[in-house]
């Protein structure tokens, strides 16, 4: 029986339209370069735009790096940026529910960055990440990983067995070296690492034997690695304990250089098992021509910074009797097919838990103080903006 009353129409399917997912907001929170040379500015900027073959991303991670630093000083080999501008060189995001990882032009060309709620990118650019990845830990890789990497596998050649000696070991760079030296067959790895706390994130990273940059007797064993008890204090003179950079004096006596490079190639290759096949460097200096008497005849070096020194006393002699390689490297030299195949594999390791290095996440609303932070080195890893 019908107990609906004869005057109720039956019931209609509903007219309204489905709904459409929230599009972005007219204002988003952004950090902006209003001036070179100072940390950036939280405010309301209005919101991106794609365009043709572009991408809006919904940025999660944001990752101040070195070359974000350079690029809004003002003082790289780009330019002088156009001002305002949103920094981040690379982030983590999400596009129509797929993890991504992106990079951007910011401060090297016209356009804005990823420390922004949205950012626009350029699709063929997206690389898409595991579902399951941490998006933090991959910004804190990044282009830094990337760099270690293709100089230690494809610049480098590493083959599997052989014996690497990595420079700034307690650096992100250095940091994700020692682990991909692992992961491609290497047998022994060495670091060296100039603060407490670096020589400490080499450890943690798979070192085998973490050789301080600077002789500290206190803390080192008769072969000149770091023991596991050594005391931090030994360092607490460092003003930057997280800066790997290792600056020579401006106007270093050339006994008083080659005193150095003989302590510090003694100590490393102490702690080397036989001869090392591969050094990765992204000091330059003093340590990249120490490190370069450990190599083996036909050895290689490879270089991708200059975080200690823009020369080198690396000697003729050294060079010309064990007919050493020396070869530089920058990612500005990859292709996108390559860069996205090493976002890819370092994904899988980072996913799998094989690969990650030191980081802290920072609030997007606290990034002028991040930024100073990072700058100064006075960091526990790399800072990531969370911006979603």
């Amino acid at each position: 029986m019908n107990d609906r009353p004869a005057h109720q129409p039956p019931a209609q399917p509903s007219r309204r339209p489905p709904a459409q997912p929230p599009g972005p907001p007219p204002v988003q929170p952004a950090a902006q370069i209003t001036a070179c040379g100072q940390p950036p500015v939280v405010t309301g900027r209005r919101s991106p735009v794609p365009g043709a073959g572009q991408e809006l991303v919904r940025v999660l991670a944001a990752p101040i790096t070195p070359l974000d630093l350079l690029c809004a000083s003002g003082t790289s080999y780009f330019g002088t940026p156009a001002l305002p501008y949103v920094p981040g060189v690379q982030g983590v995001g999400s596009v129509g529910g797929r993890l991504v990882w992106f990079p951007t032009p910011a401060g090297m060309a016209a356009g804005d960055g990823s420390m922004a709620g949205l950012a626009v990118v350029r699709g063929e650019d997206l690389v898409d990440l595991p579902a399951d990845s941490d998006p933090f830990a991959m910004a804190a890789l990044g282009l830094s990983a990337v760099a270690a990497y293709m100089a230690l596998t494809w610049r480098g050649e590493l083959a599997r067995g052989e014996q690497v000696v990595v420079l700034g070991g307690g650096g992100v760079v250095g940091q994700a070296a020692i682990q991909l030296a692992r992961l491609a067959g290497a047998r022994r790895v060495v670091a060296a690492a100039r603060s407490a706390d670096g020589i400490q994130r080499a450890r943690s990273a798979g070192a085998d034997a973490v050789i301080p940059l600077r002789p500290v007797a206190a803390t080192s064993t008769a072969t000149g690695a770091v023991d596991s008890r050594s005391d931090a204090r030994a360092h607490a003179d460092d003003p930057r304990p997280d800066a790997e950079a290792v600056a020579d004096d401006p106007r270093p006596d050339a006994q008083v250089v080659a005193r150095k490079v003989d302590d510090l190639a003694r100590r490393l290759a102490a702690a080397c098992d036989g001869p090392a096949d591969l050094v990765l460097d992204p000091l330059y200096g003093i340590p990249a021509a120490a490190a370069a008497r450990t190599l083996r005849e036909g050895g290689r070096l490879v270089n991708l910074g200059g975080s200690a020194s823009e020369t080198c006393p690396l000697d003729s002699a050294t060079l010309r009797s064990r007919s050493l390689r020396v070869l530089g490297y920058t990612n500005n030299e990859l292709t996108r097919e390559q860069r996205a195949a090493a976002i890819t594999y370092l994904a899988q390791q980072s996913a799998a838990g094989r690969l990650r290095v030191a980081h802290e996440v920072v609030p997007l609303a606290e990034a002028a103080d991040a930024w100073q932070r990072q700058a100064s080195g006075a960091t526990s890893g790399r800072i990531v903006l969370h911006t979603g």
